[in-house]
Formats: structure tokens, C-alpha cells, sequence
């Protein structure tokens, strides 16, 4: 009788208590570390410049986060071994040897509901507050236990070179970027971001991994003027043509002497005849070669971020792209770059056509071989791979290892593509829907 009271004296109270500060500290271990991995940057750092001493350390402490969550795991780790042997000590001085089973029982419901849970559930619906709450303990944890996380991580990172692993130091920057696209990509899919947003900030991610050869237009599809014309044929195809600037070539295409801007042609065109009761006559001697701008040319490899800077610190909008011999390829023009990210800009001046893609009755979408997989995967949510060709037509082609006729129909990557219509050796409209 005299052996069970004994056994609650005094330091199986004081155990008792140290396991339940022992669990106290396993939640806040685990809460902070919720906390600091789940706050949002952006809104720790403009509590930050509200003046908040709390945000600011959070966002200083979340700067290394191998560093951060190495602290935190170490420290957790310390109070969890150590409530589950003082808890295994005291079940089985009470229970004898079933208390170790029992002691396991408890404690991984206790750190279960208490230390991971609980704590983790409270810091992830108030993540920046908590953050804040949390940064000051936690920079002092991270301080001390800096020498041995350290020391870890050199040790980790041995291992995983010995089996051919290594550490990006950009893999954080990507980690940034993939976020925001899966962020956008679960925002679309469960209603909360509509399509025209999503497309936007993912166009203008993408402008630094895109280069000016995927969304320039092919050199087959450039209106050009050639300067040998008679100044009454070159006025006439001014006046026609839907595009306000023009190259101009000399002999063959390649030849580019200039690019002829529309109202610097008239302005020079009526200042020479001499207003409007001048003689037309006099524009026989006219040369459009002197009122047209040197040519801007561009490597084909650009991206089109950098491209961008360059109309912006240029002040132009319009540029020749040549390849790695300095053969003409296409052209590109501000408006290009920026259609990647706002979609689709039309005027008055543009062809009528429909802005939308529409299945027909059979389902199929007719489109032109010269469209981008890039836009025709932005206009109907599709996924078709633009790794190897840039276009629609390019795509079959690269499937099919030939140049199909027209009727032919192939079915790859889950859809069914129809050669509608064939110029030459060029691919002009196809069906395609979905399998």
C-alpha cells in the first residue's frame, strides 16, 4: 500500500509538468514553423512598411529558409524525444512494463491534437499574425542553433553529391515563379481567377523564356515596297495596305533599304507637289527611299522581354528579324510582344474576322496554319506541345515527317487534325477537335 503513493511523490508531479511544457513548446515549434512558411511575403512586407518590427523580422528570418526550417525541425525534434521519454519514464513507473505501449499511445494523441494539429491549424488562418507574433523567439532559436544546422547542412549536402545530387541556388527564384502559375492555374480551375487574368500574368512571366522566332511574322507574310515602283504605285499600295509602316527593298527582298512610315510619306509626298493646288507631276522625280527610316534588325533568338526593353529604350515599335547569317526571317513589332500578354489588340484598319474560336457543329475548329500553338492554347484551353514548332502547321508537319495534301487527317496528342486547305508547300487552314 505504502508503494503507490510513493510512487506520486514529488518528481512525478514535476515530470508531469515538464511534459506539458515539453508539448507546449512542440506547438509552438510546429505552429511557427506553419506560420513562417505559409505567410504571404507581400503581406508581411507592407505591414512592414506600416511599421510593423514583428513583419519585419519574419520576412528576415524567411530570407534563408533551409536555415529557418532546419532551427525549427531541430528544435522540435529536441522537445518531442524528450517529452517521449520522460512521459515512457513515468508510465512505466506506474504501469511497469505495459507502460511503454501505453506511454506511446498517449503521447502521439497529445502531440497528435496538441503540438501539430492544433497550433498548425491556428497559424495557416492567420498566418501573417502569427508570423509576426512568432519572428522574435524564433530568431533567437535560429541564432543558437545556427552552428549545428549548419553543420547538418553541409553534411546533407555531401550525401547527395555522393549520389548526384546538387543544389540549384536559383531553385527558390523558379520555386517563386512556379507558385504563382500553380496559384493561377488552382485559382482558374475553382472559379476565383477568371481566364483573361490568368492568361495575362502568365504572358508576362513568360516574355523572359520566349524568343522573338515564336510570335514574329514569317518573312512569306510581310507587305513590302519596292523602291523601283513609280511613286503613283507606291502611294496606291499606302493607301490600301492596312499596316502603317513598310519595309522597303531593292532588287530582291533581302535587300531592305528602309522602313517607310505612312505619314511620312504623304507629308513629304504633299509638301513636294505643294499643297493641294500643286502639280501631282512633280512626284515623278520622288525617291521613297529618302524619306524612309534606317532599319532596325534583331536577332531571331531574343526573348521577348528583353526585345520589349529594346523598342521602349529605342523608341520604336517596329523591327526586321534575321537569323545567326543575316537572312531575313520575319518581323516583330511592339504590339506583337504585348498581344502575348493582353491577347488579341484589333482597330478599325484590321481585317474583320472572328475573335473567338468557335467549334462548328461537327465540333471542329477551323484555324489558320500560320496561328501559334501558344494562341490557339490560350483561345480554347487546350495543351497542345509547342517545344518543337511554333505554329499549327508546323506541329502536323513535325508529327506527320512530311507535308501533308489536303483531306489528310491525322490524330496525335489526343486530337484529330484535318488539312482543310494547302498553298505550295504551306499548310493555310486545318479542322481540328479534340478526340
Amino acid at each position: 500500500m505504502d508503494s503507490v503513493p510513493a510512487t506520486y511523490d514529488s518528481a512525478f508531479w514535476i515530470t508531469c509538468a515538464v511534459i506539458l511544457l515539453l508539448l507546449v513548446l512542440s506547438g509552438f515549434f510546429s505552429g511557427s514553423e506553419t506560420a513562417l512558411t505559409a505567410a504571404s511575403r507581400g503581406k508581411l512586407r507592407a505591414q512592414a512598411d506600416r511599421g510593423s518590427r514583428g513583419a519585419a523580422r519574419a520576412l528576415k528570418i524567411t530570407e534563408d529558409n533551409e536555415r529557418l526550417i532546419g532551427s525549427v525541425l531541430l528544435g522540435n525534434n529536441l522537445v518531442n524525444i524528450l517529452a517521449a521519454s520522460l512521459a515512457t519514464a513515468i508510465f512505466t513507473r506506474v504501469f511497469g512494463e505495459s507502460g511503454v505501449a501505453l506511454a506511446t499511445l498517449v503521447m502521439t494523441l497529445l502531440v497528435l491534437v496538441f503540438a501539430e494539429v492544433l497550433p498548425k491549424t491556428y497559424a495557416i488562418t492567420n498566418a501573417e499574425t502569427a508570423a509576426s507574433l512568432v519572428s522574435r523567439p524564433i530568431q533567437i532559436v535560429v541564432a543558437i542553433f545556427a552552428p549545428v544546422v549548419s553543420a547538418v547542412r553541409l553534411f546533407v549536402r555531401g550525401v547527395l553529391r555522393i549520389f548526384g545530387v546538387t543544389i540549384d541556388p536559383d531553385t527558390s527564384v523558379l520555386a517563386v515563379r512556379e507558385e504563382i502559375a500553380g496559384a493561377l492555374h488552382l485559382g482558374h480551375s475553382e472559379g476565383v481567377v477568371e481566364k483573361e487574368d490568368r492568361d495575362r500574368i502568365l504572358g508576362a512571366l513568360d516574355l523572359g523564356d520566349r524568343t522573338v522566332e515564336e510570335i514574329m511574322l514569317h518573312r512569306s507574310g510581310i507587305e513590302m515596297i519596292d523602291a523601283d515602283d513609280e511613286p503613283q504605285q507606291i502611294l496606291d499600295q499606302c493607301l490600301k495596305s492596312n499596316h502603317t509602316r513598310l519595309p522597303v527593298f531593292r532588287g530582291e527582298q533581302e535587300n531592305i533599304l528602309g522602313v517607310v512610315h505612312a505619314k511620312d510619306l504623304l507629308r513629304a509626298m504633299y509638301k513636294i507637289i505643294g499643297g493641294p493646288d500643286g502639280d501631282a507631276a512633280k512626284l515623278r522625280n520622288f525617291k521613297i527611299t529618302d524619306v524612309s527610316m534606317k532599319p532596325y534588325f534583331v536577332p531571331e533568338n531574343a526573348t521577348l522581354d528583353e526585345q520589349m526593353r529594346q523598342f521602349l529604350r529605342r523608341r520604336t515599335h517596329f523591327a526586321l528579324v534575321v537569323d545567326e547569317y543575316g537572312s531575313l526571317q520575319g518581323l516583330i513589332t511592339l504590339e506583337d510582344i504585348l498581344e502575348e500578354i493582353v491577347g488579341e489588340i484589333t482597330d478599325e484598319f484590321d481585317p474583320e474576322e472572328e475573335q473567338t474560336l468557335k467549334p462548328d457543329d461537327s465540333g471542329h475548329y477551323v484555324v489558320d496554319g500560320g496561328m501559334t500553338i501558344r494562341d490557339l492554347n490560350r483561345a480554347t484551353d487546350w495543351s497542345l506541345p509547342d517545344e518543337e514548332a511554333n505554329t499549327i502547321a508546323g506541329l502536323v508537319i513535325h508529327e506527320a515527317q512530311m507535308i501533308p495534301t489536303a483531306g489528310q487527317v491525322f490524330s496525335f496528342h489526343g486530337f484529330r487534325f484535318e488539312v482543310s486547305e494547302r498553298e505550295g508547300n504551306r499548310i493555310t487552314r486545318l479542322k481540328i477537335r479534340p478526340l
